[in-house]
């Protein structure tokens, strides 16, 4: 059976993905692994996580991931969520912290002088709950996904792609933000599709079908 593999080091909430997978699909087996041989075996790759992006690069060095995680990102099929995200950039403005430098640009925290709504009332960072997410072009991830369709965030900081072709959908809170990428096998976003309900489900569902060119 093919396999699946959700890499754990020690970050996220990772049997809710595993969770969620196992409801969007079947066919593959379904692996939460922080050793590094498994996540070089399996056919798809998932790199879920939360909290500060410095104790997750720290993390997934210790635990010798980091090696690994990057040549699944130049392999095979591959879904970042939230930190899984950020980490692919080159350097984050929380704790001066370097990524995995995989894709150029950074990651920064939301603007102070930005936090205010339509009415000027001031929003919370960390930016907590369901948005909109505007897609950016087609791409098999969003098969079966309205636009505009809403997902659930928490973050205090987004990505800024050097490239902007990287970005594949867009959400504003305050400014507009990239809030999904795409290149190649490559497919990460800022929300949370295992806690985002029938859209999530579908993304994950959508990511056990795609087949990279």
């Amino acid at each position: 059976m093919r396999r699946l593999v959700v890499i754990d080091y020690g970050m996220g909430n990772l049997r809710s993905v595993a969770k969620a997978f196992e409801h969007a699909g079947t066919g593959f087996d379904i692996v939460v692994t922080s050793d590094p041989d498994i996540v070089r075996s399996a056919d798809r790759v998932v790199v879920p996580g939360q909290g500060a992006m410095p104790d997750c690069m720290a993390q997934l060095a210790g635990r010798g991931l980091d090696e690994a995680v990057c040549e699944a990102a130049r392999t095979k099929p591959f879904l970042g969520i939230c930190i899984g995200l950020q980490m692919l950039f080159e350097l984050s403005e929380e704790g001066d912290c370097r990524g995995l430098g995989l894709l150029q640009g950074c990651v920064r925290r939301f603007p102070q002088d930005a936090m205010h709504d339509a009415r000027g009332g001031r929003l919370k960072v960390p930016h907590m709950g369901w948005n909109e997410v505007h897609q950016l072009g087609s791409h098999p991830l969003w098969a079966d996904i309205p636009d505009g369709s809403r997902f659930y965030f928490v973050h205090s900081y987004f990505v800024q792609p050097a490239d902007p072709a990287l970005t594949a959908a867009r959400t504003h809170y305050g400014l507009d933000f990239t809030c999904a990428i795409a290149t190649d096998n490559i497919f990460a976003v800022q929300f949370h599709p295992e806690k985002s309900a029938y859209a999530g489900l579908t993304l994950l569902a959508n990511f056990l079908r795609w087949q990279p060119g």
